[in-house]
């Protein structure tokens, strides 16, 4: 009978390695793999800390999320393929017959193109003219930290308490049509708050004065990182103010501009305060100036004919149109990136 003898050093064959002192076993390596810690080489309360210490102190986040974003979202997506009531009920189940609807509803169309009308006009001069204006109070000047103030008090108002004093201005009797009358400029007022387009577009007057301030901080923090050494070697070059401003001043700052856009951009199509406070609660006159939240507010909480199913579907809509223009924002700066 053939005896086997155990493999040594010149054998070619892997010996098990003993345990050097102060590192941990073969066991208690594969259950530091499976459950995580601090390693060998730690110190100090890292060595006390166990492995789901990290989670518990991310918990409420978690929890938070889960409750007000994560829940919300399924919930909206399984009540679109129901015809549940706003104020519950047994629902039942209706496939696709919410977004076959929705597909061939004028109403939702025309909301559509209010919201992307309104992001295709205000997100441009959301992501200029604040960079305009930081350019202009970026300076220390005497007395400019008046004006840095000035420009953010708007951003401090509550949208409800700028829609009343824009309600005001823009009335027929309002300051604006009250002035120009009085400096024989128009003989009869102009229907801001009672045409739907002029509605349109004083909302979207509304929303760029109440954010130009705050991109403007955004704009303020980006310029500081701007090299100067470019604007003093393109001066030396004889580039003047607007050739700096376009080929120094504004690649400097692209990806706050990019941010800028996305942010302007998702705000734009969930815009509803500055339609209700202007254009009333049908949205202007005959609801021709509803937005897609202003839409799902009237198809799903309305206690006697809303249909939330119906909602939910419009909601999904408006959530893969946020998506679409998010994802087009990130390609578009990864290509300027490269």
């Amino acid at each position: 009978m053939t005896t086997l003898s155990p493999p040594t050093k010149g054998s070619g064959v892997a010996l098990p390695r003993d345990p050097r002192p102060g590192e941990p076993s073969g066991r208690r390596r594969l259950l530091r793999a499976i459950k995580p810690g601090p390693t060998a080489d730690a110190g100090g309360a890292a060595l006390y800390r166990r492995w789901w210490l990290p989670w518990l102190w991310m918990s409420p986040a978690i929890i938070g999320v889960t409750v007000f974003g994560v829940y919300p979202f399924l919930n909206t997506l399984l009540l679109s393929f129901t015809d549940a009531k706003p104020l519950g009920g047994a629902a039942s189940f209706v496939g696709l017959d919410n977004y076959t609807r929705m597909l061939g509803d004028s109403d939702f169309w025309l909301a559509t193109r209010n919201s992307v009308l309104y992001a295709l006009i205000v997100v441009p001069l959301m992501v200029l003219l604040p960079l305009v204006l930081a350019v202009l109070v970026e300076k220390n000047l005497p007395g400019i930290g008046f004006f840095r103030s000035a420009f953010y008090t708007p951003v401090l108002a509550s949208s409800v308490v700028v829609g009343l004093s824009w309600q005001w201005l823009l009335s027929d009797q309002g300051l604006v049509n009250t002035w120009l009358q009085k400096a024989h400029i128009i003989r009869e007022a102009i229907p801001f708050l009672s045409d739907s387009w002029l509605i349109l577009f004083c909302a979207m007057g509304l929303t760029l004065w109440k954010g130009l301030g705050w991109y403007m901080i955004f704009y303020l923090a980006a310029l500081g990182n701007v090299p100067k050494e470019l604007h003093e070697a393109a001066a030396v070059d004889g580039a003047g103010a607007i050739r700096r401003f376009w080929h120094v001043t504004m690649p400097g700052v692209r990806t706050s501009m990019m941010l800028v856009g996305t942010l302007t951009g998702i705000g734009s199509l969930r815009v509803f305060t500055e339609i209700y406070m202007l254009g009333g609660a049908t949205g202007g006159p005959g609801g021709a100036d509803r937005t897609l939240p202003f839409y799902i507010r009237d198809v799903a909480l309305d206690p006697l004919t809303g249909n939330a199913g119906y909602g939910s579907a419009v909601s999904v809509a408006l959530f893969v149109l946020t998506l679409g223009l998010t994802l087009l924002a990130q390609r578009l700066t990864k290509e300027d990136e490269a």
